[in-house]
């Protein structure tokens, strides 16, 4: 769209972090002061901070840095690499195109129109604020194969943020990374196939990088910000290129040696190992002592009656 292409182009003017009067943004963009006024009022409703100074024009708080497909192809294996500023999902983008992509296809965006988490849930995805990354992956194995999916691709994206410097980051059974005891990020693995033949895999990954306190007040948790567990955080696109790497290899891993090796990587960074917690299942609740995942990606919860195995579905795990 037209005024897509000219909001991003008022965006890139923006992202250096200096003040820039309406006049000179229309002037760049060939557009009136009114319009610039009206974009940004656009942008805003994107997430995007844009404050305005009388006398001085607008602003960011901080520099932006947008992705860049280039500048990330340069750093990762990827067969197929997709920077779309702004989508309705990245995971449905790749649905939509499942059987034209090869293997290991990923698509990022810097603001999702109809982000999406897990049971349908929206995923708040505010303009440049935060990191939306989809991979496509067909397991020729089946989709029973996929069984304890969405625990190793949490585990490689914990191991790519240490990597990077962040510390303290961990693992909620079966597809939520945790800073702190808050949500850092969300795991939406959809699959597609037959009984029998190959299961075509969308892996979706949102994180939340820098997101303003504002734009998170619909979220019913508490959450939490790569920067905080960051002394500096990392150059976005170095960090897009460090997950999909990281994501690459552990798929690979994960079809020659199915969940062994991952059960004590996923054990050494899981947020409620040796903890209580409730599991809620429909209108059922179990507490328990959380032991970690069996070699099927199971949940070991411990009670009085012993320690029993808990796979996924409408199950939900909680802190007590």
């Amino acid at each position: 769209m037209k005024e897509h292409a000219t909001r991003l182009a008022l965006i890139a003017k923006l992202a250096d972090g200096q003040f820039h009067s309406g006049e000179a943004l229309g002037e760049a963009l060939g557009i009136s002061r009114a319009a610039v006024s009206k974009h940004i009022k656009v942008l805003r409703s994107w997430g995007v901070d844009i404050f305005r100074l009388q006398g001085k024009g607008y602003s960011l708080p901080a520099k932006l840095e947008l992705l860049d497909c280039d500048k990330i192809l340069a750093q990762v294996k990827c067969p197929s690499l997709e920077v779309i500023p702004v989508i309705d999902s990245t995971n449905q983008y790749l649905l939509d195109r499942v059987g034209t992509l090869p293997k290991g296809a990923c698509c990022l965006a810097e603001y999702q129109q109809a982000g999406r988490g897990r049971r349908g849930r929206q995923w708040l995805s505010p303009f440049g604020s935060n990191l939306y990354l989809s991979m496509y992956w067909r397991l020729d194995a089946g989709i029973a194969a996929a069984m304890g999916l969405s625990l190793v691709v949490g585990v490689a994206i914990a191991e790519a943020l240490e990597s990077l410097g962040a510390e303290g980051i961990k693992v909620k059974w079966p597809n939520d990374l945790y800073y702190q005891d808050r949500k850092l990020a969300g795991i939406l693995v959809e699959m597609s196939g037959q009984a029998g033949e190959a299961a075509h895999l969308v892996i979706g990954m949102g994180l939340n990088l820098a997101m303003p306190e504002s734009e998170g007040l619909a979220i019913e948790q508490s959450w939490t910000n790569l920067s905080e567990a960051c002394g500096t955080l990392p150059d976005r696109n170095k960090l897009a290129a460090a997950l999909i790497n990281q994501l690459h290899d552990a798929l690979n891993d994960y079809e020659e040696r199915g969940m062994d090796g991952f059960t004590s990587r996923w054990n050494r960074l899981d947020n409620f190992l040796d903890r209580p917690v409730k599991l809620l299942m429909g209108n059922r609740v179990v507490e328990g002592i959380a032991r970690g995942i069996n070699s099927q990606g199971a949940l070991l919860l411990e009670t009085e009656q012993g320690i029993t195995p808990y796979l996924g579905g409408e199950i939900s795990l909680r802190g007590c």
